[in-house]
């Protein structure tokens, strides 16, 4: 394990030096950037160089702002990310293809470290927010897993945006990125369509069905399209169901996640609905017998800078079984 004492000259000598680019220019300075994050206040005296994202959606808002420059490392990428960043991806060092212990992670000698999750800041992984905040090293934590009760997801995860913006000296990339993302989120709105009930099943694992409750993201892309999430009445993200519940419940559209990079048996879309089919009670509703199906990308139904991708595709896919796409 590197060193505490090594990462701490390091993060001073990169902010000293200015942080060169790679390409030999002078990278922008931030004017003592200040914010809260989850809980935490950090303090930007400089811009950083050296990210470390430690898992997909922190990777991929990165790279969507542009800053794989200045990424020392990712890690637990559970599936291929998305074309448009594959290039920027491949030049950037895999410190770990499952979640990141603290060891690689101070080798890489990063001076940010970004988390869609609080859960990667643990001793056994990655190191505790106060570990690393001794260390000289602040941890920015997505808004959207610190839910404040009032800031619906998707504002949480455009402030994000904004934040990271502040924190890297690109605000106006980030800013365009949220005025674009809340564009799809507008116009999704703006269609009004049929008071319906969905359930959105996002994994089977042994058998037995995920689904989204009401601390998910896909609770709030219900309401942004106007129908209703028939498990928000549970307070978790992916609560395990059962393949009764769903049949008492009786929905009227069914959304089923491909997660099919995971390989994982259920995992495919094809299998869930497979089940579905020969299920006693779930074959017999409705939803099933008349395929008012939407399938989506699983990884889209996290919050990420593409789940506003699956906001546009369940918006489509309810427009085409109301017989309006």
């Amino acid at each position: 394990m590197s060193h505490p004492a090594r990462l701490g000259l390091a993060l001073v000598a990169v902010l000293a030096a200015g942080c060169a680019t790679p390409g030999g220019a002078q990278a922008p300075t931030a004017q003592s950037v200040v914010l809260d994050s989850c809980g935490k206040q950090l303090t930007f005296t400089g811009t950083p160089q050296r990210a470390v994202a430690l898992d997909q959606s922190s990777t991929e808002t990165l790279l969507a702002l542009g800053l794989q420059d200045r990424m020392a490392g990712t890690a637990n990428v559970k599936t291929k990310v998305s074309p448009k960043y594959a290039d920027a991806y491949a030049k950037i060092p895999v410190l770990s293809p499952k979640i990141l212990t603290s060891e690689p992670l101070r080798a890489a000698n990063p001076d940010v470290v970004v988390s869609g999750f609080r859960e990667l800041f643990t001793a056994d992984r990655a190191g505790t927010r106060d570990e690393l905040e001794a260390l000289g090293v602040p941890t920015f934590v997505s808004a959207v897993n610190c839910p404040d009760g009032t800031t619906p997801a998707f504002e949480r995860l455009f402030r994000d945006y904004e934040n990271l913006g502040k924190i890297f000296g690109v605000t106006g990339k980030a800013n365009q990125l949220a005025a674009e993302q809340r564009r799809t989120v507008a116009e999704v709105q703006a269609v009004k369509r049929d008071p319906v009930k969905v359930v959105w099943v996002y994994s089977v694992f042994k058998g037995v069905p995920y689904v989204a409750g009401k601390d998910g993201m896909p609770s709030q892309m219900s309401k942004i399209a106007g129908v209703t999430n028939v498990f928000d009445d549970l307070s978790q993200e992916w609560p395990e169901a059962s393949w009764e519940e769903i049949a008492r419940r009786d929905p009227d559209v069914i959304v089923i996640g491909d997660l099919s990079e995971r390989g994982n048996l259920g995992d495919k879309a094809a299998e869930k609905l497979a089940m579905m089919r020969e299920h006693p009670a779930v074959s017999q509703l409705k939803a099933v017998r008349e395929n008012k199906i939407i399938e989506l990308n699983g990884i889209e139904m996290d919050p990420s800078v593409r789940t506003v991708d699956a906001l546009r595709a369940f918006g489509a896919g309810l427009d085409r079984i109301d017989g309006r796409g």
